[in-house]
Order: C-alpha cells, then structure tokens, then sequence
C-alpha cells in the first residue's frame, strides 16, 4: 500500500510542476494581456491542486484519525483554490476589459495582419 501511495505522490506533484512550467511559459509567451491571463489562471488552479492532493496523498502513509484530518484540510484548501482562482482571474480580466485594454489582434481599430489575410483569401 505504502509504494502505490509513494507513486500517486511523486505522480501528482509532477504533474503539478509540468502544469506551472505550462503556465510559466504561456504568462512569458503570450502576447497580451487576455491569453496570459488565461495561461497564468488554468495553469495555476491546476499545478497548485495537483500538488495539494500530492500532499493530501503522502498523509495517507498511516492513516491514523490526524493524519486522516491534515489529509481532508488540504483537499479543502484545494477545492477552494479551484472554485476562488478561476473568479479571480475572470474578475481581474473583466476589469482589463472595462479598462479597455486591446486584445491581440486588435489595434487601433484595425484588424490584425493574419486576420486581413484570411479575409483577402475568400
């Protein structure tokens, strides 16, 4: 029992760090303000989940009645880090957007240069 509960541990918590690296890449390649926003807000809600049930996970080595209890309050905080992240990110989004902030292939009016080719073609 102790190897299978070793492996969902390792197992979680690395597929929380490939899901920030993810999100890492995508807040420093993106290229405005929305499509970050969206890399650093999934990618955040899910790493810091993964991990947490990692961590809930490694409590489960003996299941007595407080590890049981540290074990239950980290799937808690995580169920809400994945219910209040999301509304933050859509709450500081909405305010770029009522801030007037441009999305990408919007500047100054025009449409953008790949969006204009593929009007040209048709």
């Amino acid at each position: 029992m102790s190897t299978y509960i070793n492996v969902a541990v390792v197992l979680f918590t690395a597929i929380g760090w490939i899901f920030f690296l993810g999100a890492t890449v995508g807040v420093l390649r993106f290229p405005d303000f929305y499509t970050r926003m969206h890399a650093a807000g999934k990618g955040d809600t899910l790493s810091t989940v993964m991990i947490l049930f990692g961590f809930a996970a490694y409590q489960l080595h003996q299941p007595d009645m407080a590890n049981l209890l540290v074990a239950f309050k980290i799937i808690f905080i995580a169920v809400l880090i994945f219910i209040s992240a999301p509304t933050a990110t859509h709450a500081i989004m909405d305010a770029g957007f009522g801030s007037k902030i441009a999305h990408w292939g919007i500047r100054d009016g025009s449409v953008s240069h790949s969006l204009t080719k593929k009007d040209e073609r048709s």
